[in-house]
């Protein structure tokens, strides 16, 4: 590698400054009572007999306060007479197993002894319908067994389709619920039919499973809940659309339209479900969505402690570190990119010595007219962009920005916490 790193040593990089983007904080402060106010308000509980054994589905996507939201689901179903258990709604995630989906609720917080329930971990399934294209539709066992189902999810833009639902509800229904199999079929067209699949597939679901209720959330720009709402399962065709429109004029977004180089300092599972989310990158992988800010290049300096190796979303990155490809468990993002059929994600980039050679390697590689004046912008995932580092460059830029302040002097890049090297993963 000697030669590459001659080849990259002598560009300069520019002084940073910190600057902090200003969104819509409205939150919600207390959680616990605001789900209580929800589902009383939408007259569900009445649904649920004495004695009745009641599935609550919960996913493996980051929702802010998602162990409180649980606790008072669970609560409440007591409070009817139900008897709650928690079945994991994710699909493929947790390396498709039962134990990895029971420790993914684990590290969201979702632990028997502080929901007030028990736990039940299957990847059985029950064959429920099909489209009619002969796209088979699977449910959870546990779930389809029980007398009364409940979903829990967070409402907002997908990262790889756009349609009157995304991410949410009605996607946990079809695919969440559906454990690997299910998530495998639901994918199997790819993500162009997604839009139309989804609500096709929870419509039969709705129809065969005993879904009484789901509880939705949308979220500000700093991960916080802004509302909360529980949808009467007849009423969620209705509701979620109007609910995504509203997540996605609270969506964050880096406030500059264009960057020569933007630097991501962590991926993970645990914050998007491709490493890092395309809606604020603007690195897709499929043409079916767009958005987030146009960048020549993207390195990716570390991946998360949480995601365990799992790099799934490096392949949408130019150029990584040794680091981060000595920290790749393969198997893990193949299993992603098996189930979903989406396979850029996963491919390894350029990836050199140290996070200096990487980014030295994306400006030299940028095409700007003038690398003294690169526009680069460092972020430390795509889930915290409140503060955000830009180059001296832009520096004029951001002054004239109502939702925009300015809160340090330029300071010189230092990338050096990047280039230690952690256990190999493996395949």
């Amino acid at each position: 590698m000697d030669n590459v790193n001659k080849l990259v040593q002598d560009i300069s990089l520019p002084r940073m400054i910190k600057v902090r983007q200003m969104f819509d904080d409205t939150e919600i402060f207390d959680v616990a009572g605001e789900v209580r106010k929800q589902i009383q308000e939408a007259g569900v509980l009445p649904l649920i007999s004495e004695g009745d054994q009641v599935a609550i589905a919960v996913g493996s996507r980051g929702v802010a306060d998602l162990p409180i939201l649980t606790r008072e689901v669970v609560q409440a179903v007591k409070s009817a007479g139900g008897s709650p258990f928690i079945v994991p709604a994710m699909g493929s995630h947790g390396g498709a197993t039962a134990e990895g989906q029971i420790n993914v609720l684990e590290q969201l917080g979702v632990i028997e002894d502080v929901i007030g329930a028990p736990i039940r971990s299957s990847m059985d399934v029950v064959e429920i319908g099909s489209l009619p294209n002969g796209l088979p539709i699977y449910t959870d066992k546990n779930a389809y067994e029980a007398d009364k189902i409940i979903v829990i999810n967070r409402i907002k833009p997908h990262t790889a389709f756009r349609g009157p639902v995304e991410s949410g509800l009605m996607k946990m229904i079809t695919i969440g619920l559906g454990k690997q199999k299910g998530a495998e079929a639901a994918h199997s067209y790819g993500f162009k039919y997604m839009a139309e699949h989804v609500p096709e597939m929870a419509k039969i679901v709705l129809n065969k499973a005993p879904i009484i209720f789901g509880l939705g959330t949308i979220e500000n720009a700093y991960d916080r809940p802004t509302k909360i709402v529980a949808i009467p399962a007849e009423k969620m065709f209705e509701a979620e659309p109007k609910l995504l429109s509203e997540a996605k004029n609270l969506m964050p977004s880096i406030l500059f339209d264009k960057a020569d180089v933007l630097v991501v300092d962590e991926l993970g599972k645990d914050i998007s479900g491709d490493g890092m989310d395309p809606n604020i990158t603007g690195r897709f992988a499929t043409p079916y969505a767009s958005g987030g800010i146009n960048a020549k290049r993207v390195v990716v300096l570390s991946l998360t402690e949480k995601t365990h190796g799992n790099a799934n979303g490096i392949g949408l990155a130019d150029i990584t570190t040794k680091k981060v490809y000595e920290s790749i468990d393969l198997a893990q993002g193949y299993a992603n990119a098996l189930t979903s059929t989406v396979v850029d994600t996963v491919k390894v980039p350029m990836f050199l010595e140290t996070g200096e050679l990487a980014v030295k390697a994306a400006i030299k590689t940028c095409n700007a007219f003038d690398l003294s004046k690169v526009r680069l912008i460092r972020i430390s995932n795509t889930l915290h962009i409140k503060d955000i580092w830009i180059s001296e460059s832009m520096l004029s830029e951001a002054e004239k920005r109502e939702d925009m302040e300015v809160l340090t002097k330029p300071h010189e890049l230092d990338l050096s916490f990047y280039d230690v090297i952690t256990n190999k993963g493996s395949c």
